[in-house]
């Protein structure tokens, strides 16, 4: 199964998941980041589809169908978000069904949206985690893969508690990945 990787960021999720020698063949990203460096020293082919705008003039459909177009061109598979700061428009979900992943820093469908783990942190959970779902057209709300669970302790920060959150979230999103990748099919 062909894998693309979106990322937008440092790509540490990306590194797990080259280091788990899962089969990547492509990086994107919708800006110039680290996570092409990544994709390039691991030898993969690495593309920036670069976004033109962050105001309401943004087609989101029309960066979504280069995007779509630059993964037809290598013949993926499975689409992996990796921390992707660009909410992807319909074209993508009709390209590949079923078969965009995510994951979310927070026990979906709680805490929903970019700010999962300082929601979590203000309601005054005691757990929170992670949760590997299927993306859909709405954000953070597909069939939910797998969740692992973190405790919350009484002195976290947002940084401590995500950067606890983030290592299970690695763990949690190459076995996921392995699972689909192995059976063929997204459950």
């Amino acid at each position: 199964m062909r894998i693309a990787v979106l990322a937008s960021g440092s790509g540490t999720i990306l590194e797990a998941i080259l280091a788990a020698e899962l089969p990547v063949e492509l990086v994107l990203t919708d800006r110039p980041c680290r996570a092409v460096q990544v994709g390039e020293e691991a030898g993969i082919t690495s593309v920036v589809v670069e976004r033109d705008s962050f105001g309401d003039d943004f087609d989101r459909d029309g960066f979504t169908r280069q995007v779509v177009t630059q993964l037809q061109e290598n013949e993926i598979e499975l689409v992996v978000m990796a921390g992707f700061g660009t909410i992807l428009g319909q074209p993508i979900y009709d390209a590949y069904a079923g078969m965009v992943i995510n994951t979310h820093p927070a026990l979906l469908p709680s805490f929903k949206g970019w700010h999962g783990v300082r929601d979590a942190l203000a309601y005054g959970v005691k757990v929170t985690g992670c949760t590997v779902h299927v993306a859909t057209l709405e954000v953070d709300d597909g069939p939910i893969l797998a969740q692992e669970v973190v405790r919350v302790n009484d002195d976290d920060t947002e940084e401590s508690l995500h950067e606890r959150i983030k290592v299970v979230e690695r763990a949690l999103y190459v076995e996921t990945i392995r699972r689909i990748v192995t059976s063929g099919v997204v459950k």
